[in-house]
């Protein structure tokens, strides 16, 4: 039996970052995986291998659309599927060997194999039990189903499926229009595919601001996706190689079918706790099937803490990386803080999707006077040398203050613009302060400073 300062259940982002703060602070740890390699969900299905076919076949549709006019004239690229699989699966090794790596060098065990949790202080693992003075949860989340459709990973499939086709399909129904549902959609559809998104609500990306919502979908609409919106999926029923989904429209409840070769269930994801022996322990758990924490997310057995997908919050690496520093100071007996009002959301389609802070309906909502800064990218000129004018930059400040209280971006790069947005609100600034800081010419960044002078005097160019 080895004795451990600290050992966290679960590799992916927010364990392994957890692993490595605790071995920086000087506790002896082991990390818990059963998988055969390190990175849970993200590194190996989810975030990174996404990713990859992401940029892959946006390369085809800058190809197919806008070398010709650049004067770079030639033969489009076809696509070679195999060889398009093989890139993302190398992709996938290196991230995976390279988060193997940081653990040898931070000298944290891997204990292999899928963890529970026997008693207060102690962890299983295959045989083997081991003792902990604190056990970390970190096990993350998986895709979440419909009633009535039945995940086969073959021709009716989640994220982990839609990544492994066999071939392109012609057909592909997504239901479900948020981050996972869209993002692999514009994938196939960029790659051939006719794509049917089909969504419950009324409106793309739920939650996200409602002006970027609509801008999105009429510019994923002009890329070839298709929306069916305010529909109730009622089953999907499939063969060996089709699928029929049946749905209802609830504004007359009338009912469709639609045949797809493909059906992709994005209807979101689930905390992963099964088999951990949280029930036995009497660990105390939301409604919504979540693990409960407190301030320093520990749960109600003193000892034992959870944070990422399993507890609540958005599902998102980065907001469980900020959890897993914080958790291993708050074991090492420093002050671990997360500020859960500046962590960024991001669509990696094209034009890309980023948010961070409140929403107008957020303000309006709670009664803050706001005021808001809004340039749009056709106005900045790297934007419109690089056939990226869609989109703009929108910044909401208070109306008394100038402090900036949220920031939504939908356009080039937007995904990593909006960090000069979250280190200003970390530091408590005004959108003032943005606006007086020079940013260099010609960048996509200059949108953002424009956005910020919006809510003074006015943009430059526009």
């Amino acid at each position: 039996m080895a004795s451990y300062d600290v050992i966290i259940i679960g590799s992916g982002p927010g364990g392994y970052v957890c692993a490595i703060r605790c071995a920086q602070r000087g506790l002896k740890t082991a990390i818990v995986e059963g998988r055969e390699t390190l990175g849970g969900t993200c590194l190996n299905v989810g975030c990174i291998p996404s990713k990859a076919l992401l940029h892959a076949s946006h390369m085809l549709h800058e190809a197919e659309h806008n070398f010709a006019a650049m004067g770079l004239k030639g033969k489009s690229p076809s696509v070679d599927w195999k060889q398009m699989l093989t890139y993302k699966e190398d992709t996938i090794g290196q991230n995976t060997k390279g988060v193997e790596f940081l653990m040898k060098k931070n000298k944290v065990d891997w204990l292999k194999g899928w963890g529970s949790i026997p008693a207060p202080g102690q962890v299983k693992v295959g045989d083997e039990v081991h003792e902990a003075k604190s056990i970390i949860v970190a096990s993350g989340s998986e895709p979440s189903s419909l009633p009535g459709v039945e995940v086969d990973e073959k021709v009716v499939v989640t994220s982990t499926g839609a990544l492994e086709l066999g071939k392109v399909p012609k057909k592909m129904v997504v239901i479900g229009a948020g981050v996972i549902g869209l993002e692999l959609g514009s994938v196939y559809s960029r790659l051939g595919a006719e794509v049917q998104v089909i969504e419950f609500l009324d409106a793309i990306t739920p939650g996200m601001d409602a002006e970027v919502q609509r801008q999105f979908q009429r510019l994923l609409t002009k890329q070839g996706l298709s929306f069916t919106m305010g529909a109730a999926v009622q089953s999907v029923a499939a063969t060996k190689t089709k699928a029929k989904v049946t749905y209802k429209l609830r504004k007359d409840d009338s009912e469709h079918t639609v045949d797809a070769d493909i059906v992709l269930v994005a209807t979101g994801r689930k905390p992963y706790t099964d088999g951990l022996g949280l029930g036995a322990l009497g660990i105390e758990m939301t409604k919504r099937g979540q693990i409960a924490v407190d301030a320093h997310w520990q749960t109600n057995v003193p000892g034992i803490y959870a944070i990422g997908d399993v507890i609540e919050g958005p599902m998102l690496a980065h907001k469980a990386e900020d959890e897993g520093m914080a958790v291993a100071d708050t074991v090492a007996g420093k002050h671990g803080h997360v500020n859960y009002g500046v962590i960024p959301g991001v669509i990696y389609t094209h034009p890309e999707v980023a948010n961070v802070g409140h929403t107008e309906q957020d303000l309006k909502e709670a009664g803050t006077a706001y005021k808001v800064g809004k340039f749009s990218f056709m106005g900045n000129g790297r934007a419109k040398a690089n056939f990226a004018g869609d989109g703009f930059v929108k910044i909401l400040a208070d109306a008394e203050t100038d402090r900036i209280l949220g920031a939504h971006i939908i356009g080039p790069a937007a995904g990593d613009l909006i960090h000069e947005v979250c280190v200003a609100m970390e530091f408590g600034a005004s959108a003032e302060d943005l606006a007086l800081t020079c940013h260099a010419h010609p960048t996509y960044s200059e949108a953002v400073r424009e956005a910020a002078l919006a809510c003074g005097l006015g943009p430059i160019h526009s």
